[in-house]
């Protein structure tokens, strides 16, 4: 398939702030039960909702690039009961707007206690409204995978992993997205986000090499003869039937030198899990955390996370390409 930035651009950002987001609410959670210390609800989460917000309006509006017709993108929710992408038209904004609800009870500090455990577990209103948010945050993550899992013709999507993937890549971002803000605001949340955002790095090697190595050894169902309907045992195909280019030429196939393409797999594969491992282990190995090493850790891993998704939906080898091979 040819990758389109403007997606590219949607997933990777949107993922980084739901990544963000849970990272957030999870160290709420582990304060709630005195595992870690209580952060400052206006400078910590308040300030990490907004750049939770930023990210996914950042991704928002690069989608409106890839429309033809952005002023009937509200159209887009319209079959929600059969598509997933109307689906996720729905749950981003959703999450959004739980999300700025969340931070705000952080800034104003209206979180009345709703309910107390034991005389020492209390359960807040933002505790709740986060729980809420949670869900609808894991619900993104299956709604925008399932767009590309669901199809089943394009055989390197049509996996769980595809969902797998966007979950732990998006998660392991925005992990250590929080390890940057935790390592700036001085947080002792520092080691406990770098942790995690180790530990969701090296699971999600694991899937996205699993995914890889599925792909590699795919079996094709269509075949020359299934595209062009000849149930001949020889075909040679000499054109595609027309002089130059078309629209299923530019838009199906990547265009890049099997060289490039191995290049681009190799060269995201150590941006996205050896760099930041390394640069995270540097970044709080001594002494206080070293946030420009936190942060480098972080710009690395997108930009490679920028080629993982243009490597993803450039190896979706469309079906019609058997038709289209000869240009």
């Amino acid at each position: 398939m040819h990758p389109a930035f403007s997606v590219i651009f949607l997933t990777t950002l949107i993922g980084a702030g739901q990544g963000l987001f849970l990272a957030l609410f999870t160290g709420q959670l582990y304060s709630v039960f005195k595992l870690l210390p209580k952060q400052d609800s206006v400078h910590f989460y308040a300030l990490g909702s907004l750049f939770v917000l930023v990210l996914l309006v950042a991704g928002l509006v690069s989608s409106f690039f890839h429309l033809g017709r952005p002023e009937r993108a509200w159209r887009s929710a319209a079959r929600w009961r059969t598509s997933w992408l109307s689906r996720e038209v729905i749950a981003l904004p959703a999450f959004m707007f739980v999300v700025a609800i969340w931070g705000l009870i952080h800034y104003l500090g209206w979180n009345p206690v709703l309910v107390t455990f034991s005389n020492a577990i209390e359960i807040d209103l933002s505790l709740v409204v986060g729980i809420v948010a949670t869900l609808l945050c894991f619900t993104l993550f299956l709604f925008t995978g399932m767009i590309y899992a669901c199809i089943k013709m394009l055989q390197e999507w049509a996996t769980p992993l595809t969902v797998i993937n966007y979950t732990l890549l998006g998660s392991s971002s925005g992990f250590l997205l929080a390890t940057v803000l935790a390592a700036w605001q001085g947080s002792g949340m520092t080691w406990f986000f770098a942790g995690w955002s180790v530990i969701l790095t090296g699971i999600a090697l694991v899937t996205r090499s699993a995914s890889l190595f599925r792909n590699a050894r795919l079996r094709h169902k269509s075949s020359l003869q299934t595209a062009i309907g000849i149930r001949h045992a020889r075909i040679e195909q000499k054109s595609q039937g027309a002089m130059g280019g078309s629209f299923n030429t530019r838009e199906y196939f990547h265009a890049a030198s099997p060289r490039k393409f191995k290049f681009i797999k190799w060269f995201f594969l150590v941006l996205v899990f050896p760099v930041p491992l390394v640069l995270i282990g540097f970044g709080i190995g001594v002494g206080a955390p070293a946030i420009s090493l936190l942060l480098a850790a972080f710009l690395f891993q997108y930009v490679g996370l920028l080629l993982e998704r243009w490597f993803f939906f450039a190896q979706a080898n469309h079906p019609q390409n058997l038709y289209y091979q000869t240009v």
